[in-house]
């Protein structure tokens, strides 16, 4: 028997997934760069992170997340196992080190500076993208697991294990984990639909690893994580670090914000579910959890109209019921914030 759910639940998926061909070359700019970092005096390993090696991408491709170590030893002075120095000073020098054999292949790349380290920008689009490289400048520890990473921002270290993530993260059988990554895809664009996500990458990642289960269809793992997950915020209780060398993961929104949103999306998930056999059912309750993405077969006038808006696209005077000769409406913000932060 079809679940209508799971079936509408891949339309989405076939809208969002990311290109092949931007993966393959954000995959192939990391690689070039972690392959001219390792030259780097006093480098000691290199590692990929995030979306690539999770293989969580969502289109457009953004960036391509990955990592240098750098020998504590060789540099006595950095972190806070030596005298509590950052890279600051050091970053030019490996944009310095960067810049030119990665402008070999890609002629007009720069390197400048983000939170963590360097980031690569590449100037050559492809399939409409031209994703950049944000490698994290990290610092073996004296005593513990995991990394120091720095924050510019704040000229201060935090440890973590970016490393022992990924191993967590692409853990288990294939059908747990190609589960775990379609309900990963699926948590970043139902959060993105917001002008104001309220929820990080890792975040997101990090509950999925946690309440996704083997054995369950793409849809009930999706419900689960959306339930699990309002139910842990609107209790206060935190999200620990999967590897226990991070502080908890923190909420990018109000904690009343991020459970309102996450209640609605799992109570739309719930009655999709509850509904399975009725199409229409399912489409409007999904349309709730995918307002970018889906129309409520429900909606009629003005209701439908907004979520034409919503959507980004230009719809009639008629269609809004204003009177007068009929005329196009283009949408000039990001609708979806107000009616589903209420």
């Amino acid at each position: 028997m079809t679940s209508h759910t799971e079936d509408i639940l891949n339309y989405v998926r076939a809208q969002i997934d990311a290109h092949p061909e931007a993966v393959a070359e954000a995959r192939q700019r990391l690689e070039l760069t972690r392959k001219i970092a390792l030259r780097f005096p006093g480098a000691n390993r290199t590692y990929a992170s995030g979306s690539l090696p999770q293989h969580t991408f969502i289109h457009p491709v953004g960036d391509g997340d990955g990592g240098l170590v750098l020998d504590r030893r060789y540099y006595p002075k950095l972190g806070p196992d030596g005298d509590g120095e950052t890279p600051q000073t050091i970053i030019p020098d490996l944009c310095s080190h960067l810049g030119p054999e990665i402008r070999e292949v890609y002629p007009g790349a720069r390197c400048g500076k983000s939170k963590r380290g360097p980031k690569i920008s590449f100037g050559e689009p492809v399939d409409g993208q031209d994703p950049t490289v944000d490698l994290v400048l990290a610092l073996t520890r004296k005593d513990g697991t995991g990394l120091w990473i720095p924050n510019l921002n704040t000229n201060r270290w935090e440890a973590s294990d970016p490393e022992r993530h990924i191993e967590l993260f692409i853990s288990g059988g294939q059908s747990l984990r190609r589960t775990r990554r379609r309900v990963i895809r699926l948590l970043k664009a139902w959060n993105k639909q917001y002008a104001s996500p309220a929820f990080s990458s890792h975040n997101l990642t990090v509950w999925a690893w946690e309440f996704v289960q083997s054995g369950t269809g793409l849809a009930r793992a999706f419900s689960t994580v959306l339930s699990d997950a309002a139910e842990r915020v609107s209790s206060g209780a935190a999200t620990t670090d999967p590897a226990g060398v991070s502080p908890n993961v923190r909420l990018l929104q109000s904690r009343n914000v991020a459970v309102k949103r996450l209640r609605v999306a799992a109570d739309g998930l719930a009655m999709a579910l509850r509904h399975d056999d009725d199409r229409d059912a399912v489409s409007s309750g999904l349309s709730k959890v995918f307002f970018k993405y889906l129309d409520d077969p429900a909606a009629v006038g003005v209701e439908r109209a907004v979520a034409a808006l919503r959507r980004n696209k230009p719809i009639s005077t008629a269609l809004l019921g204003l009177a007068g000769t009929s005329a196009v409406v283009r949408p000039t913000r990001a609708y979806g914030e107000s009616r589903y932060d209420r």
